[in-house]
């Protein structure tokens, strides 16, 4: 079923004519101290992916005689800011940190640092230069292989991102680099016997944006069901004509005829895992033997516990859509750029 339009991706904000991004809330009446003319303001991140390269190195003389140090002091952990404001992950933030990429009042952040509301933060331009080569994959995973790090002898699925594997009609325009490699991580899971697209990625912001506690993305699945439930053996009367029911076996054809309205509605409301209720999920019949499923969180194997839950067996599992990036004609193990003009 296709998916309803969504509304375009609300524009990022224009850079200021200051030469350096100030995320400092209220405008403190002192002044900060000068700041040297080789650091300027962060643009909004760019959306498209590049060639990567490595981080620029550091000038000799660059840092101030006296960093700002870490303390207890109440405020928030200037990495959680900074990813809390869309500019990176925490895990970036730290190594922004760690380059001396990134000052408060003036003076380069050392890890750990807190920061409060009137406090005025920079980023240097080379972090940003950074993030802009960084890109983002979108990957058909086939099944037997595992979303993350190898486990059990299984391969992973970034073992499959190759010059011999991307898609020849990748409409991106980009070509294979080795650095893009380099620390390309999934952002989400697909389980080993799942199916569909997978994204892998560079960008801490495109990870936090998919898998971060606050994501609002949907993501959309096609699920093959049979039903094992109780009903599956006193009605026959509601299956098809033709339809064989056996008592020793699951109903494998035309399941929405003996599936009861009532678990279904159960799917979409008033299931929990893990001991906590689950969000609300559109859930509808595709075909006879097959659902819909569109959730806004995942959990471990969630699709499958829930079926499990209601009598239904998953016997296929398809991810066809992110957001509004979806699979289209991606062939399985083939992969792809996310290209400049994709939102998820």
């Amino acid at each position: 079923m296709p998916s309803s339009p969504r509304p375009p991706a609300v524009p990022p904000e224009q850079p200021t004519a200051s030469r350096r991004l100030s995320l400092r809330r209220p405008a403190a009446p002192a002044q900060p101290p000068a700041q040297p003319p080789d650091r300027p303001v962060l643009p909004p991140p760019a959306a498209s992916p590049g060639p990567r390269r490595d981080a620029a190195p550091l000038p000799r003389g660059r840092r101030v005689a006296h960093p700002v140090a870490a303390s207890a002091s109440a405020g928030t952990r200037l990495n959680k800011r900074l990813a809390e404001l869309g500019l990176c992950s925490r895990r970036e933030a730290d190594d922004w940190i760690a380059h001396g990429w990134v000052y408060v009042n003036g003076k380069v952040a050392e890890m750990g640092v807190k920061v409060t509301p009137q406090d005025k933060v920079t980023v240097e331009r080379a972090a940003q230069r950074q993030q802009a080569s960084q890109v983002t994959i979108v990957l058909h995973k086939p099944m037997g292989y595992v979303s993350g790090q190898a486990e059990d002898g299984h391969t992973p699925a970034v073992a499959l991102i190759n010059p011999r594997t991307h898609w020849r009609e990748d409409p991106s325009g980009l070509r294979f680099t080795p650095p893009h490699l380099r620390g390309l991580a999934p952002a989400g899971r697909l389980d080993i016997d799942s199916v569909g697209l997978l994204v892998l990625t560079q960008d801490g912001r495109v990870a936090r944006q998919l898998i971060g506690e606050d994501s609002l993305i949907d993501k959309e699945y096609l699920v093959r069901v049979v039903y094992e439930g109780p009903d599956a053996r006193r009605s026959g009367e509601r299956a098809a004509p033709l339809q064989e029911m056996d008592e020793r076996d699951p109903v494998r054809t035309n399941v929405q005829a003996v599936f009861p309205p009532a678990l279904l509605e159960r799917l979409r409301h008033g299931l929990s895992l893990d001991g906590q209720p689950l969000k609300p999920a559109k859930v509808d019949w595709q075909n006879p033997e097959q659902l819909r499923f569109v959730l806004t969180e995942g959990k471990k194997r969630q699709i499958r516990r829930m079926c499990e839950q209601v009598g239904l067996k998953v016997v296929g599992l398809k991810r066809i859509r992110i957001g509004r990036v979806t699979l289209g004609n991606l062939p399985v193990g083939q992969w792809r750029y996310l290209g400049a003009h994709e939102r998820f």
